[in-house]
């Protein structure tokens, strides 16, 4: 092993000498530029080190600046996002008060076209059963509400008043199939009686079989009732079927959307055939 050692060392001290005879040879010969042949070598041999050098700090410097351009517009991108996200919820917030403000509109037409007395009131909650058919609104006694105060909105006819409380009523819907009304087919001034069938349609009772009648006629209140005021639409009819001595159905479609219901009319005075019953009523009992 010993030997074997000696050769190495020798081998390698012998390179090394070699190496050296050649770096001062380099160092006396000159390329055709007069330049020493050992100063071109080593000045190649660094300026492709540095050419390297500087292309991997190109493409770090390059990399860590994209890096931080794509930080930036996912930051952008994430900054409009949250602003679209704020617009559409305004244009939301701006559109339902645009239909509120129409509602509202309409409402006070309504209540400034109708030579009734009458009072707004909100929908604050709806029926839980779907078999009774009623709202509740924001007034009550103690705004004068009192039970079977008819309840109108700008389309027609919505209900009358059920149970008052001190500062709510429920009002029972002309749809719910307890609900009925006198009504005359504006046309032809034919009247019967709109009965609800606990859906989101209406019935036509009593109307004799050689009244003229037809699908699209408009159905309005006949203030017989003593509760709705006569005049004021119920719907139009859908559909009509003939019986023997009546009509077996007539269909109407409600001119109100009771689903969509935000604001009513509660008609505070009655209806002219009540009060002349009420005012007959009172001169009875003053002659007795």
């Amino acid at each position: 092993m010993a030997i074997v050692d000696i050769r190495q060392r020798t081998g390698y001290l012998f390179l090394a000498v070699i190496v050296g005879h050649v770096i001062l040879i380099s160092t006396q010969v000159n390329t055709k530029r007069g330049v020493p042949l050992l100063e071109a070598v080593v000045f190649g041999l660094f300026a492709e080190v540095q050419r390297a050098s500087n292309s991997v700090a190109g493409d770090v410097r390059q990399w860590w600046q994209d890096y931080f351009a794509l930080q930036q517009v996912r930051s952008e991108n994430t900054e409009l996002k949250q602003e679209v996200a704020q617009l559409r919820v305004r244009l939301q917030q701006e559109r339902g008060q645009a239909q509120q403000s129409q509602t509202l509109q309409r409402l006070l037409s309504l209540k400034t076209s109708t030579m009734l007395s009458t009072t707004a009131a909100s929908v604050i909650a709806g029926g839980a059963s779907p078999e009774f058919r009623t709202i509740t609104i924001d007034k009550g006694t103690g705004d004068g509400l009192r039970p079977d105060m008819a309840v109108i909105a700008p389309a027609g006819v919505v209900g009358r008043i059920i149970i008052p409380s001190a500062r709510a009523s429920k009002v029972q819907l002309l749809i719910d199939r307890n609900a009925a009304a006198g009504a005359l087919i504006e046309r032809t001034r034919a009247q019967g009686v709109v009965v609800g069938t606990g859906a989101d349609r209406l019935r036509m009772d009593y109307v004799p079989s050689s009244a003229d009648v037809k699908a699209g006629d408009t159905v309005v209140t006949s203030g017989i009732d003593g509760i709705y005021p006569k005049g004021f639409v119920v719907g139009q009819i859908e559909s009509v079927q003939r019986g023997a001595g009546e009509y077996s159905a007539i269909i109407i479609r409600p001119a109100v959307d009771f689903s969509a219901l935000e604001s009513v009319l509660v008609v505070l005075s009655l209806p002219a055939a009540a009060a002349e019953a009420a005012g007959a009523t009172s001169a009875n009992q003053d002659r007795e």
